[in-house]
């Protein structure tokens, strides 16, 4: 069975570009991104690194680390990260995980035999830190991911981890969120001191609780 929402994520030993790790421990007691590219040396996945690179300091401030994989050697990632800074002006500054032997891959299910027998897709994972699996999204090797995106989403997954609360479409940090149906008005009221919008029973709206 594939690794669904909520599973506790694979562990495993593999050498990356900062040396062995063993997954849960180096996730640690924070959260964590892994997200598969299906080559080195490919023009998609060289912009996507270069991104996830310049961002590492908004997903630090989240208390989240980043790691890539694909079924190169970690001897082939390092002579990528060259071409990498290059042409994107941005080093790589997070880890690499070489698969050469898809092991990772296959526990993470990141190889869909209909797209390819041997590449990786583009896959996502959001895990938190009790190492659960709270999102994955798998792209087309022919379409490059929004990692803003991954920000907005694991914005969201923290927020509404520490109240009871729902981000609707299109949130962003700062705008309003639904209030839990399982609370009644009058413990919205006690909850949410800012108030709320009721436009129907079921969608109530608050101004974000952490904000």
């Amino acid at each position: 069975m594939s690794l669904q929402l909520g599973d506790v994520v694979p562990d495993f030993e593999a050498p990356t570009t900062q040396g062995t790790i063993r997954f849960h421990e180096w996730i640690g007691d924070g959260w964590a991104i892994l997200f598969s590219h299906p080559k080195d040396f490919t023009p998609v996945c060289t912009t996507e690194l270069a991104e996830v690179a310049r961002l590492k300091s908004e997903f630090a401030a989240r208390n989240t680390k980043v790691i890539g994989l694909s079924v190169d050697p970690v001897e082939s990632h390092i002579e990528w990260e060259k071409d990498i800074e290059e042409t994107q002006g941005q080093a790589v500054n997070f880890p690499m995980i070489g698969d050469p032997e898809a092991k990772v891959a296959n526990l993470f299910g990141m190889i869909h035999p209909n797209a390819s027998n041997t590449f990786t897709v583009r896959s996502v994972f959001i895990i938190d830190p009790a190492k659960k699996l709270r999102l994955s999204i798998t792209y087309p090797a022919s379409t490059g991911r929004n990692f803003r995106e991954i920000l907005r989403v694991l914005d969201s997954l923290q927020l509404t981890d520490l109240y009871m609360v729902s981000t609707p479409v299109n949130w962003n940090q700062g705008d309003e969120v639904v209030i839990a149906t399982s609370l009644s008005d009058e413990e919205a009221t006690e909850r949410f001191p800012k108030g709320f919008r009721k436009l129907k029973p079921y969608l109530r709206l608050t101004p974000q609780p952490d904000r």
